[in-house]
């Protein structure tokens, strides 16, 4: 399971002055969606890999707004930075196949999580914890 340091990958004291209460937050309710999504899915067969760059299931947790800029690909506003997005190492795209059944949908719609279309996130997944613009529980960055 993901802790609340592996989201923060050292960033939180490195950065302490951009991490607010309010992130600090995101970042609990983040990392228990994460965490319920991953044991729902491993009752269907997923299954999860360390990623070896960050130690953890995480490939991307918080970002503050400095790293945020300096991302290869990172949106602009992206809810890495307000610590409402996680992105899961998934470097087989099995947890990605698991999410587009309906099992997979179901599971999203219960917990609230939104998740960027699989064909735009090869070895991860990204997940957040408010709807995009488009409202759609699977959409394009």
């Amino acid at each position: 399971m993901i802790t609340l340091a592996d989201y923060y990958m050292g960033r939180r004291e490195q950065y302490q002055l951009q991490c607010s209460p309010e992130i600090e937050h995101n970042a609990v309710m983040i990392v228990g969606l994460a965490n319920a999504l991953m044991t729902q899915a491993e009752t269907y067969g997923v299954r999860f890999q360390v990623n070896l760059r960050t130690g953890s299931f995480v490939s991307s947790g918080w970002r503050p707004a400095t790293v945020n800029e300096v991302t290869p690909g990172a949106a602009v506003n992206s809810k890495h930075i307000t610590g409402q997005a996680i992105d899961l190492y998934d470097p087989d795209g099995d947890l990605d196949d698991w999410l587009m059944t309906g099992e997979g949908q179901a599971a999203l719609v219960a917990l609230g999580i939104w998740i960027e279309h699989p064909s735009a996130t090869k070895g991860w997944t990204h997940l957040q914890s408010v709807p995009p613009r488009s409202n759609r529980r699977v959409f394009y960055p």
